[in-house]
């Protein structure tokens, strides 16, 4: 463990600390714009110089490695002139945008210039000007602004893993480019604009919208997939202008997806603000009152077994819970959160979670993929197994749908027939999780969107039995989700009870009479045509496929537009915040369940949102610790069966458009052009060729 002294002060750091990091452990600054703690160290724009003693010149902090009695200082006549000359040169060329940059106020050029930077500039040349380049729907460029620091080159190559970015020519002609003009295809590329330190590569969807400081910013969760990354969302009054990361290690470190970072104008599209009553075949606006009123008088005098719901994709658990809480005081057990009618045993929390967490991904030396695409399931999942393959030393798998996944795997095969393979050892990737360390399974949902998904969660279950996947201190049987609202409704139980039906056998019973009202609380994936001439109530924030065929509209809150609780794929509780206020007369999802169930008789037990919570701490333990996860205990699940040789398919068809706020936005149905329609052509173009 070398020690040293950084002005004065003695510090002794792990082996291979540079001295950038040991100045940050003891609190001093130091002015970068190429480093970056996640990504590799260029040391190409000098910035960071420190005086070190017995040095010829002053040294990068960033990639100076510290040794053992060195002395370090950052505070003298020296450092300083050595930062104004860099800064000095860094702004020969940049040019005067400050007024009119969409980075000002959040530019780490601006703040550096103003805190380390020379009061005047001594170079009278023009300055060089350079071709903006296209790089997609996402991204604007000014690379006139760019000052050549590498980060957007290094962030796509090392953590996108989608080598589209490189720098061409040398000295004052060097330019960032694409190397053939194309857009960037990356479902993380909006993370370009936060790793840019000046205003070079620019959020597209955002720019020219708002200044930073207008912007009302709250700490939330994204809830587009089941990772339920960490987020910010800015607000200027009642409207969502941009949505940034926050740092988490445990789930997304400092990166989000596109769908998260760009599909918020969706929230002001196609939304619901009013109740609305079909009549005549038509829906009609409506009060509160005539809509209650249209929904007590179907509902009063139908038998429980004839009245039905389904929760969607997006639905927080306090909505999930107030509607399984009014279902049972109406006597029916037909409720099922399994909108996409994906099967799977629910006996064992562990047989539904990603028991490793996120950050277990870092741990395991080989990983088995099965029925999953996690680049468009969950993209930061699919981060990290690729950070985890830099690291070296990791072997992965993938049984299914052979994809891009930004990393090197052996294809074992698209069906349950490979899996069969693996546990009689007939395939040589047996050997290799037979010898792991620390060996891993994801299980995607396309495993269990098919009859047999039971049969297969059980051949699962006994391989991760066979070769010691799970143990006393390590458990890689994990779970990937698509749905942000799956493992918060499996928790409280929002499935089909004693003799109850599920999504299936609610569609079939809609279909042939059996049902008479279905409650739809933001199901829109479910295949309406099957509802037949039921009695449909559709509970949701917009006018998507569930709205389209309801009977009566009540106009629910966004993720941005309630205090609410998710629970991601991992089992961890975690807490969205209200960011604007819901839409014209919309409202929180709990509050209208509770309000309908004192006009339906079935008046529900709790008046406020705490009282509420504490409810949901009675039905299960975990919601009381919010923000951690409870490792669940080992158990038998799933139901070992014949398994049907028909291959994987993942259920994300298309990444940009998977739920209603997606599907409204305009910058998503952009990407969706840009990236999944010209892929699609072009593979149609290589069959006709071919």
């Amino acid at each position: 463990m070398p020690k040293l002294t950084i002005d004065g002060i003695e510090i002794e750091v792990e082996p291979g600390t540079s001295i950038l990091q040991a100045c940050e452990q003891l609190g001093i600054e130091i002015p970068r714009f190429c480093y970056h703690e996640r990504l590799s160290v260029p040391a190409n724009c000098r910035m960071c110089l420190v005086e070190m003693e017995r040095a010829p010149k002053p040294v990068a902090a960033c990639a100076m490695p510290c040794g053992d009695g060195m002395v370090v200082k950052t505070n003298t006549d020296l450092v300083h002139k050595a930062r104004k000359g860099v800064m000095e040169f860094l702004l020969i060329n940049h040019p005067l945008d400050c007024p009119i940059c969409d980075q000002g106020g959040e530019c780490d050029l601006q703040d550096q210039a103003m805190a380390y930077g020379f009061d005047r500039g001594r170079f009278g040349e023009n300055k060089r000007a350079v071709k903006d380049k296209y790089m997609g729907p996402l991204i604007r460029t000014e690379m006139t602004r760019c000052i050549h620091c590498t980060r957007c080159i290094r962030f796509i190559n090392e953590i996108a893993g989608v080598p589209d970015l490189g720098a061409v020519n040398r000295g004052e002609h060097m330019e960032i480019t694409t190397f053939v003009e194309k857009a960037i295809g990356s479902e993380m590329s909006g993370n370009l604009a936060d790793v840019c330190p000046v205003g070079a590569l620019l959020s597209k969807p955002y720019a020219f919208t708002a200044r930073p400081w207008e912007l009302r910013k709250t700490e939330t969760i994204d809830v587009l997939d089941a990772v339920g990354s960490s987020i910010r969302v800015d607000t200027r009054g009642p409207e969502v202008m941009r949505v940034l990361p926050r740092v988490n290690e445990d789930i997304n470190e400092e990166w989000i997806s596109d769908k998260t970072r760009f599909a918020y104008d969706g929230l002001k599209r196609q939304r619901l603000d009013r109740p609305y009553v079909r009549k005549d075949g038509k829906l009609q606006p409506a009060t509160w009152a005539e809509a209650f009123q249209a929904i007590a008088a179907k509902v009063k005098g139908v038998a429980g077994n004839r009245v039905a719901a389904i929760a969607g994709d997006l639905v927080d658990v306090e909505s999930m819970l107030a509607l399984k809480d009014l279902m049972a005081g109406l006597g029916s057990a037909n409720i099922d959160c399994r909108q996409d009618g994906a099967v799977f045993d629910t006996s064992s929390r562990a047989g539904y979670l990603f028991n490793s967490g996120i950050a277990g991904i870092e741990r395991a030396d080989v990983i088995l993929l099965v029925g999953t695409n996690p680049r468009w399931e969950g993209t930061l999942v699919n981060a990290r197994i690729r950070k985890r393959y830099l690291m070296g030393g990791l072997k992965v798998a993938v049984i299914g749908d052979a994809r891009d996944l930004t990393y090197p795997y052996t294809h074992l095969g698209t069906g349950p027939d490979a899996l069969q393979q693996l546990a009689d050892g007939s395939h040589a990737f047996a050997e290799a999780l037979k010898g792991a360390k620390n060996p891993m399974i994801i299980l995607g949902a396309g495993a269990f969107r098919r009859k047999d998904g039971v049969a297969v969660q059980a051949a699962v279950r006994a391989l991760a039995e066979t070769f010691n996947v799970v143990r006393e201190d390590w458990n890689g049987f994990n779970v990937l989700h698509s749905a942000a609202s799956r493992v918060g409704g499996l928790d409280i139980g929002f499935l089909p009870g004693q003799g109850g039906l599920d999504t299936a056998g609610i569609l079939a019973g809609a279909a042939d009479g059996s049902v008479d009202v279905v409650y739809l609380l933001g199901a829109d994936e479910i295949d309406a045509a099957k509802l037949g001439k039921t009695f449909v109530i559709y509970q949701g924030h917009h006018g998507d496929k569930g709205a389209h065929r309801a009977d009566v509209i009540l106009p629910g809150a966004a993720y941005t537009e309630k205090n609410a609780t998710y629970v991601n794929t991992e089992g961890r509780p975690q807490l969205a915040r209200l960011a604007a206020f819901p839409p014209g007369e919309a409202r929180e999802d709990w509050k209208i369940l509770r309000a309908l169930s004192e006009l339906l008789g079935t008046k529900l037990p709790y008046d406020s949102l705490p009282q509420l919570r504490q409810r949901m701490v009675e039905v299960n333990p975990v919601f009381g610790k919010v923000g951690s996860v409870v490792p669940a205990p080992w158990g038998s699940f799933g139901s070992a069966g014949a398994l049907d040789a028909a291959p994987f398919v993942s259920p994300v068809a298309n990444y940009y458009m998977t739920d209603p706020i997606s599907r409204a936005s305009v910058t998503m149905a952009r990407c969706t052009e840009t990236f999944v329609k010209s892929a699609e052509s072009a593979q149609e173009r290589t069959g006709t060729h071919g």
